[in-house]
């Protein structure tokens, strides 16, 4: 395979040897973990069992060499026709045309009873078509090259706990299965028109003898029928229905059905510029993107997963409100210490590589207002309010009044010294406000007076020092004249009318300052965010703590349209969604970041926090235009 009949991504990976461009990986999970297939055949990251375990594939964040698994056609002269995921499922499709036929391949990880499972069904559609495969198996991250084994119809890397079972079918040539020394399992074979070749990657724990029996044909059927089931649930009705489709179900798949976790990304280390320092691991429940997840899923007619993230809540926070972490793992996990991968070269040269994520130890305390407005949705949506449910949320409410008035690392997660965010305080005001209705719905004893009078101080504390009366606009923190993107959801939470002039020229002047492009950053990571400070121009450390500099952010677009939306401007409202949305590609899938300046997302993808965006951005132009053709 040459690279000059491959996609202009494709022909990046000089030698096979460099990741492709985020937009181009696809997505494909279990519910349980994920897996990201790379437009040239190869699944470049793959976690197991787990979202957050140690990797088996790594080629990502660094070289074949550190895991991956290639399938694709061996001429010279394939091309790839098109990717695209089953009608409304997490079944992918990849089309390859050769000079001597056409085939595809099917990827899709069904949802386990078991074990995990990857399979890959090679389909002839015309001709015939010689394919070849690679399979280096590499755990914990790249580090360690399992012992390589067959066993009937099995090839097996076995390394400490880990073992990975490669069901081979008859007729396909396998080779270099712990022979060669770079531990490759290489094989061969050709598939012609109505032909299939059906590979089974198994995880399992070591000492388990042999996989359970699995028939790929009953399972893509189960599959494709699952996925479209719970698709046709989904209640938007407006233009950008696929847009919103391939969203929840993205959504859907960073779920860890066991416990009803949503981990924030399937990756670790995705740069947020390419080069930088900025790179995190998300793979992990964040409470304010698990929050706006359930949120979304609800919006779009989604129950079970919100209750089922309720019990993983109150699992995961009980004990001391005061000590609530803004993150844990997908079991409920309080230990998440951050390490640094130092032996991966990470994506495109992009270090460090880090396993686990310090943010767990920060305050943030917006997550406060993000859990208290889930809670809230998913009672208008009918799910009851039990006694011991207001229980944990009264202790929260209490963390609140006591807190709210405290600097924090905010939304952003700065590594610098905590400060006074706006945005933070008005989702406490929204804890507040939310605990209120809820109380008045409900009639669960409360101390509504209390709540009612801590919702009017902090709403009256932001309007007197999260606001810039010199410029008119709201800032990022108290004392500051920094501009944040954050403060486009003042409408969208209630706090302000989405009129209120104050609003309006905040709206605006994000929408000037902090906008390259028509992308939207999250604010200038060249000023440093402290009263007195001078901006940093050089590149250096910025407010948050951090060197270099960061992509535009593709959940602010999202907001931006939600908000030019419902202050009724709904056509630029329209314009932005459709710029943004349309840098999902042929997939739909959205990362954390974009570059303007070179087409190509950033960050660590598919990114929770993006797709949620859209959602909400989506339905609120739906209900903006329905509002507009009503009566009267």
């Amino acid at each position: 395979m040459t690279k000059a009949t491959l996609s202009p991504g494709i022909a990046e990976r000089h030698g096979w040897m460099m990741a492709g461009r985020i937009e181009e990986y696809a997505l494909i999970g279990d519910l349980g973990t994920a897996a990201l297939v790379g437009a040239d055949g190869s699944v470049d990251w793959l976690c197991l069992p787990r979202f957050d375990s140690p990797s088996c594939f790594a080629a990502l964040l660094g070289e074949e060499r550190h895991g991956h698994w290639r399938l694709a056609p061996a001429a010279p002269d394939a091309a790839l026709v098109d990717r695209r995921y089953l009608d409304d499922t997490l079944v992918l499709a990849t089309h390859w045309r050769t000079s001597r036929g056409e085939a595809r391949v099917l990827d899709f990880m069904p949802r386990r009873t078991r074990e995990p499972r990857l399979v890959r069904i090679v389909e002839g559609l015309s001709g015939s078509v010689e394919m070849r495969g690679e399979l280096r198996a590499r755990f914990h991250y790249g580090r360690v090259m399992p012992w390589v084994r067959r066993t009937g119809h099995h090839r097996v890397a076995v390394a400490g706990p880990d073992s990975l079972w490669l069901s081979v079918p008859t007729g396909v040539h396998t080779y270099g299965a712990g022979a060669g020394a770079d531990g490759c399992t290489r094989s061969e074979f050709v598939v012609a028109a109505g032909q299939r070749t059906v590979f089974v990657l198994t995880w399992q724990p070591s000492h388990v003898a042999t996989p359970t029996r699995f028939d790929a044909g009953k399972s893509l059927r189960q599959t494709v029928a699952g996925w479209e089931r719970w698709s046709a649930a989904c209640r938007y009705q407006g233009p950008w229905r696929a847009e919103v489709m391939r969203s929840l179900l993205t959504l859907k798949a960073l779920s860890y059905e066991p416990t009803g976790g949503i981990v924030a990304a399937p990756t670790t280390s995705l740069p947020e510029w390419i080069g930088g320092e900025r790179n995190w691991d998300y793979r992990f429940c964040w409470l304010r993107d698990s929050s706006l997840t359930l949120a979304a899923l609800l919006r779009g007619g989604y129950r079970e997963e919100a209750a089922s993230w309720r019990r993983w809540l109150l699992r995961a926070i009980a004990g001391d409100p005061a000590r609530l972490q803004a993150l844990y793992g997908v079991a409920g996990e309080r230990a998440l210490p951050e390490s640094v991968a130092d032996w991966l070269p990470g994506y495109r040269g992009s270090r460090p590589v880090r396993v686990g994520n310090a943010a767990v130890g920060q305050m943030q305390l917006d997550v406060y207002g993000e859990v208290a407005d889930t809670l809230h949705r998913a009672l208008a949506a009918g799910i009851p309010m039990e006694r011991q449910v207001w229980s944990l949320f009264r202790s929260l409410m209490t963390a609140v009044a006591e807190r709210w008035r405290e600097p924090d690392e905010g939304l952003w997660e700065v590594r610098s010294e905590r400060r006074q965010f706006t945005h933070s305080k008005v989702m406490c005001w929204v804890a507040a406000d939310r605990a209120v209705r809820m109380a008045e719905q409900t009639g669960l004893p409360a101390p509504v007076d209390q709540w009612r009078e801590l919702r009017d101080t902090i709403h009256a504390d932001v309007c007197a020092h999260g606001y810039d009366a010199r410029r008119g606009v709201f800032t990022q923190c108290y004392g500051s004249r920094q501009l944040d993107a954050s403060a486009l959801l003042l409408a969208q939470t209630g706090f302000l009318p989405p009129t209120d002039p104050r609003v309006v020229r905040t709206v605006d002047a994000i929408r000037q300052d902090l906008a390259v492009d028509g992308f939207v950053r999250r604010y200038d990571v060249r000023e440093p965010d402290v009263p007195g400070s001078s901006p940093d121009l050089t590149g250096g450390e910025a407010g948050d703590g951090l060197h270099g500099t960061e992509g535009a952010f593709l959940a602010c677009n999202f907001w931006l349209a939600e908000a030019l939306a419902l202050g009724g401007r709904p056509e630029e409202g329209a314009e932005v969604f459709a710029r943004t949305a349309a840098v999902g590609g042929e997939l739909g899938l959205l990362s954390e970041q974009w570059d303007p300046a070179t087409g190509s997302q950033l960050g660590n993808a598919p990114q929770a926090f993006t797709h949620v965006a859209l959602v909400n951005a989506a339905f609120a132009l739906a209900d903006v235009a329905a509002a507009g053709r009503a009566p009267g």
